[in-house]
This record gives C-alpha cells, structure tokens and sequence, in this order.
C-alpha cells in the first residue's frame, strides 16, 4: 500500500538548518513567499510579494519571522517565472523516446524494440558528447543504417531540445496531486532536478520537479508534445528551492543522485534512480540553451530531463509501467529533499483556477504592491 504523504516540513533535507530556502505557503490572506535561513522561518510578503521577485532583488534579507509550524499549507515553490524543460538529455532517455516513436504510442511492442535499440546503438550514444566530431560519426552511421531519428538529432546533435512544459502559476507542490489525461493508457513520472535562474539566465538554485509525461500522445507524433506535457496538474515542484550559498553550489547539482519510488494501491512498487553525473549535457549548457537569445523578465525554471525509464512490467508481460490512479510518486535527493505526489487524472485534478489576474488582484488587495 503507498505510504501516506508525509508532512512538508519532514520532506525537507536532512540539513536543511544549514541552507538557505525560498517557498510559497497559502496564508488566510493569500500565497507568501518564506524563506528558511539557518533554520529560522521568514514570511517575505513585504520585502517581495513573488518568489519571482524576490530572485530578480536578490531580496534574502529581513522579512518577518515566523514559526515553522505556521506554515501548514505549502504551495509549488515557483509563481511568475517560466517553467520550461530539457528533453532526452540521458541516454536512456534518447533510446525511450525512439522506443516511442518507432512504436507510434503503442507500449505492446516497446520490449521488442528496446532490445533491437540496445543492440544498435546502446553503447554508441552513451560515450559521445553532443555536438562532437564523435558525435556526428555516429548519426551519419546510423542514417546509413536507417536508424536515425529526431529524438537522437537532440540526444547527439549540437542543440538541446527545449520546451515550455507548464504556463505560469500551474505548477503544483509536494502534495498536491498530479495528472494524467484521462484517455492516456502509457505513461509515466518523470523524476528530474530543477534549475532556478534569475531573468539574466543566472542559476540561483534548484529544486525537484516531476515532469509528467504521456509516452501514448508523444509517441503517436512529436508534435503531440503539448499534449503529452502540458495537462492540467501534470507539472509538481518543491518542496522548497534551495538557493546556492558557500554550502550548495551547482557542483552539488552537478552531482545529484535522483531516487524514485512509484506506490500503487494494487500492491505494486517501482524502485528508480536517476543520476546527474550521467547527464550529456552540463545544466549551465543546457540553461544557455534555453535562455537563447530571449529574455525572461520574471525568470525561470528549467527541468533537466531524467535518466529514470520505467520498464518495469506492471500487467501483462512486455506492456511495461502505466499509472493507474492512486499511485504516489515519492522523488528525494540528499541536497533538495523529498517530493511526494498522489496521482490522478487531469479532469480529476483540482482544476487551476488562480491565474495572474488572481494574483494581482490578492496583491493589491493586501497592500503589497507599490
């Protein structure tokens, strides 16, 4: 049976009293930013009204203290900032999603193909750096055998696939529950570590994110990727960001190891990990990548894809990992904490029903913008 939902603050890391954290928590006024500095508790409302704000000030001073235990209903650590996330930056996730494509959404012969993929091209594409002269070897070996796709053009070739997962202010928290379309039968978690940047692209921390994916949709066309991401409920963050500061820096994300534990009311258990000294590309790399030439005033997020494949039977022989509704998916690492999430449909979820209008509005009610 899942284990219940533990409380937020127990999802925190164990030295959480060490580093420095910004959050969101619902108030009887509206969401707050707090921070957590040396293990005290600070509501930031007014130094900054967004957590968005309170990176682009690099506002981490005063604010009011609070008890730790006034902060009952936490909320996704992120408000204005652009959610946006890399693709088959692993490779076992490259050869998932050619797995994908090749089986045009049908998980009944991803087994088949996976074995002719590892066969193919396993060893090739996790020992050449992307955009390398290695690299481009690779794929015109592979074009000549056929085996090519746009999934490994990505995977290998110069440019990282960047996509914007989720609009502002969808993302859910440690909690919540996440969705899954109701007519989706493969799917799965996608456990990955979350970079935080200020509207200059500067990484000021990181966070776990679970970026729900739908292999059915994605499979059947890569220009279903909106519909397999973007879903009501199918983005969680948190539990806190937590900043970098002489005892946390992007050497440690550099080297994160990602656990993962899928729970289902039917017995059934999913045990993964996920490492980001695996990753092909370095996140500063990727972050560039995603900053482009554009320019993102209220900042952003930017999930760094995952190494965790869920393969695992769950029905019938060869048919691999579905969810069913119910699961909790439990994400923890030793530097950001733990991220716990129920699982149901989209049309299930609590609908996203407080916009940027909203927002404002509570804002100015409370006296809190200028």
């Amino acid at each position: 049976m899942p284990q219940p939902l533990r409380l937020w603050t127990d999802a925190l890391p164990a030295d959480w009293r060490a580093g420095t954290f910004v959050g969101r928590h619902q108030t009887a006024d509206g969401p707050s930013p707090f921070m957590l500095r040396r293990g005290q508790a600070y509501d930031m409302a007014r130094v900054a009204p967004t957590v968005s704000l309170l990176i682009a000030d690099r506002a981490f001073d005063g604010g009011e203290p609070i008890d730790l235990a006034a902060i009952t209903d936490i909320l996704t650590p992120i408000d204005l900032q652009c959610v946006k996330a890399a693709g088959v930056t692993f490779a076992v996730s490259a050869l998932e999603r050619v797995i994908e494509e090749r089986a045009r959404g049908d998980h009944g012969q991803a087994a088949a193909i996976r074995g002719r993929l590892e066969t193919a091209l396993g060893a090739g594409i996790r020992s050449v750096v992307p955009g390398s002269p290695e690299a481009a070897a690779l794929k015109a070996a592979l074009i000549a055998d056929g085996m090519w796709s746009q999934y490994l053009e990505v995977a290998i070739g110069p440019d990282a696939e960047i996509f914007t997962k989720s609009p502002v202010l969808s993302t859910v928290g440690h909690g919540a529950p996440v969705g899954i379309r109701s007519d989706s039968i493969w799917n799965n978690p996608e456990p990955e570590v979350v970079l935080v940047a200020d509207p200059n692209g500067e990484i000021v921390g990181a966070t776990l994110g679970n970026d729900v994916n739908l292999r059915d949709f994605e499979g059947r066309s890569a220009l279903l990727l909106g519909k397999a991401k973007d879903n009501n409920a199918s983005c969680s963050l948190g539990p806190v960001i937590r900043l970098f500061d002489d005892g946390y820096t992007l050497d440690d994300v550099r080297t994160a190891d990602v656990a993962m534990t899928i729970a289902g009311e039917d017995g059934y258990v999913l045990d993964g990990a996920s490492t980001m000294r695996e990753i092909s590309r370095d996140p500063a790399d990727l972050m560039a990548q995603a900053m482009s030439e554009h320019h993102y005033p209220d900042g952003l997020v930017l999930f760094c894809g995952t190494l965790f494949a869920p393969t695992k039977d769950r029905d019938e022989p060869g048919r691999g990992f579905t969810h069913r509704q119910g699961d909790t998916v439990t994400i923890s690492s030793a530097r950001l904490g733990t991220l716990a999430n129920p699982v149901t449909t989209s049309r299930d979820a609590p609908p996203w029903a407080f916009g940027i209008a909203d927002l404002f509005r509570n804002l100015a009610a409370r006296g809190l913008l200028a």
